[in-house]
């Protein structure tokens, strides 16, 4: 009589053996707002600061205004040119050709001549240290066949990044309309604008993908061709490499490496930098100051906050229990638990002296059909979530030993035990 149903019952548990064990839990950064309001009494239109592997705001000022960014513009430009050689579309040592455009166009560079070649890695150097325009109209020609074809992906991208709908970009440069001239797109409208926060998200999504940037980003000087008499300089004063520059010492600050500057009429002086201290990541950003020192010293303000009132806090250490969810059961095994540990570590970027309870843990096992015997050490059960500040962290939790699987003949009497076990329940009740 009671063969059938167990049988039954067996089928359906080793059913279950053929849905996949786990998967991998990726964490999507959070811009969150920052924790508190705090007058830094900065001269300029707007800044934010953020931490560059999480990107939680650790300080903002008029975040959400757009404004022109000017040469700030070009981090997408960069983004684009790293997809494209990642992706296989183009190469470093391809040979780009400056267009009339190219040439012609105004502002910082000067370096290219009509119908000149160089590499797309010599162009992308020119482009990253110093802002050359004509690297940059050359750059998005040779990727995107047009500049405009190529400011419409970078409209794409910044669709894709979730920036705000004010973001938006007309050229490679950064330039406005009237400085393009005859230049000037024609079915892209408008001029080209970012909000503080949208620089910041375009900044961590750079050192994410690309963090080798920053080996281009931290040069102070280089020669664009061997032969020329002088270097080009740096826009970056803030850079560490220029410790010992007796014209910028005063401006250098430690661990800085990137990443963008920016100057127009309409724009004023800005600048995106980060640095790395002691493990930690910033990325500031200071738009709209009124002279080109400031902005420099208000990027010093900025960052000085960031790592004064920060630091790394580890919540949970890899191999550890939680609390919520030491065991978890397990179908069709020999035990009928198993332990579960954190796979990896989870720390934090907070603010020094935070206080335990300010770390909210939390833990959820996965779909008991996927939890089925065998089970090997390390196989995924759950996962472990920390947030902090609206800012959330995750790690998989693991089997911390084997499970092996039961015998048929376990399982049968398991059933019936079960079974009876139900049976007797239900008559007390």
């Amino acid at each position: 009589m009671l063969l059938f149903p167990v049988k039954r019952i067996s089928i359906l548990l080793t059913a279950a053996l053929l849905v996949q064990l786990g998967s991998i839990f990726m964490v999507t950064p959070k811009f969150a707002m920052a924790a508190e309001a705090v007058d830094l009494k900065l001269e300029a239109k707007s800044a934010i600061l953020i931490e560059a592997g999480t990107g939680q705001v650790l300080y903002e000022f008029n975040p959400d205004v757009a404004l022109p960014p000017a040469s700030m513009s070009k981090m997408m430009t960069e983004y684009l040119a790293m997809e494209a050689v990642k992706s296989g579309k183009r190469k470093w040592e391809d040979m780009v050709t400056t267009s009339q455009y190219a040439s012609d166009v105004i502002g910082s560079g000067g370096l290219l001549a009509l119908n000149e070649q160089a590499t797309l890695r010599d162009m992308f150097s020119a482009m990253s240290i110093y802002s050359s325009n004509d690297a940059s109209v050359a750059i998005a020609e040779f990727i995107g066949n047009t500049e405009e074809n190529f400011a419409k992906m970078m409209n794409e991208k910044a669709k894709q990044f979730g920036l705000s709908e004010q973001a938006h970009f007309i050229n490679a440069t950064g330039l406005s309309r009237a400085d393009l001239g005859k230049y000037a797109p024609q079915e892209l409208q408008g001029e080209t604008l970012l909000t503080a926060r949208d620089a910041a998200i375009i900044a961590y999504n750079i050192i994410k993908d690309f963090p080798e940037i920053l080996e281009t980003t931290k040069i102070p000087s280089k020669k664009f061709r061997e032969k020329d008499l002088s270097p080009m300089i740096n826009w970056n004063w803030m850079l560490a490499g220029n410790k010992d520059n007796a014209n910028l010492k005063k401006y250098s600050y430690e661990g800085l490496d990137g990443l963008k500057t920016g100057s127009t009429d309409d724009a004023g002086y800005c600048f995106t930098g980060t640095a790395e201290r002691n493990g930690v990541r910033l990325i500031s950003v200071v738009m709209g100051t009124k002279t080109e020192p400031k902005r420099f010293e208000e990027t010093r303000k900025v960052l000085d906050y960031g790592f004064t009132n920060f630091e790394t806090k580890q919540v949970l250490a890899a191999n550890s229990e939680i609390d919520s969810l030491k065991v978890v059961n397990v179908n069709k095994g020999i035990e009928l638990q198993v332990g579960v540990v954190t796979e990896g570590a989870i720390s934090l970027i907070a603010r020094k002296g935070a206080a335990p309870e300010e770390f909210k843990v939390t833990a959820a096992a996965i779909d008991e059909t996927k939890r089925v015997a065998p089970i090997t050490k390390g196989d995924i059960m759950g996962t472990a979530t920390v947030t902090y500040q609206g800012i959330e962290k995750t790690t998989n939790l693991i089997a911390a030993a084997d499970v092996v699987k039961a015998s048929w003949f376990r399982l049968l009497f398991r059933a019936i035990g079960t079974f009876f076990t139900d049976l007797l329940a239900g008559a007390k009740g």
